[in-house]
């Protein structure tokens, strides 16, 4: 039998890789396009908040009244979470251990708190400590892009999925009047 606590990283790992996809899954075929009758996310998402935000200097808040569509809804988080755990939790029925389930939980939940306090200082810029370092600036520049190309750079945390499944732009395709900031990249196209 596998320690607990082995299972438990096992799952945090795994949690961290599927919770990219799960993001993906969900911004692509959820939040931009409605499924059926459910509207909520995408009236939310792409109607609401890419029109407040786009690429250009809207990418960051200027508006106090648009600042409550930055973030999800509160309840979303224990929601997405619950969803994103069932998986784990039939592997941890098979295997009769729960260290998987608290694993992917915790995974889960750390990534959609990463998920939506990076996106909110994207939205929202104070230089604050976490917006300096380099992996945030391209995060925030593969965001940017995101808003340009709606159909592009689903991912906000961690593009591993956007990567695999063919949905990655690094650079505008065109010219662009895009946002600046400090921990906003230049997404411009290369010049030949």
């Amino acid at each position: 039998m596998i320690p607990f606590i082995l299972l438990t990283l096992l799952g945090l790992t795994v949690g961290i890789v599927f919770a990219s996809f799960f993001e993906w899954t969900l911004h692509k075929y959820v939040m931009h396009r409605p499924v059926g009758k459910f509207r909520y996310a995408f009236n939310a998402h792409a109607v609401v908040h890419h029109q407040v935000f786009k690429a250009d200097q809207t990418y960051h808040l200027h508006d106090e009244k648009d600042k409550e569509t930055i973030p999800m809804a509160w309840w979303n988080g224990a929601v997405l979470t619950m969803i994103g755990a069932i998986p784990f939790a039939c592997i941890s029925l098979l295997v009769g251990n729960w260290g998987f389930t608290v694993g992917g939980v915790l995974a889960f939940a750390a990534y959609y708190c990463f998920y939506e306090y990076i996106h909110w200082c994207m939205h929202l810029p104070k230089a604050r400590r976490v917006e300096k370092p380099h992996w945030f600036r391209k995060l925030n520049g593969h965001h940017l892009l995101h808003h340009r190309y709606m159909h592009k750079n689903f991912n906000v945390v961690l593009p591993l999925a956007d990567y695999l499944l063919g949905t990655l732009i690094l650079r505008a395709k065109t010219t662009f009047m895009q946002a600046r900031g400090p921990a906003v990249p230049d997404v411009q196209p290369e010049s030949v």
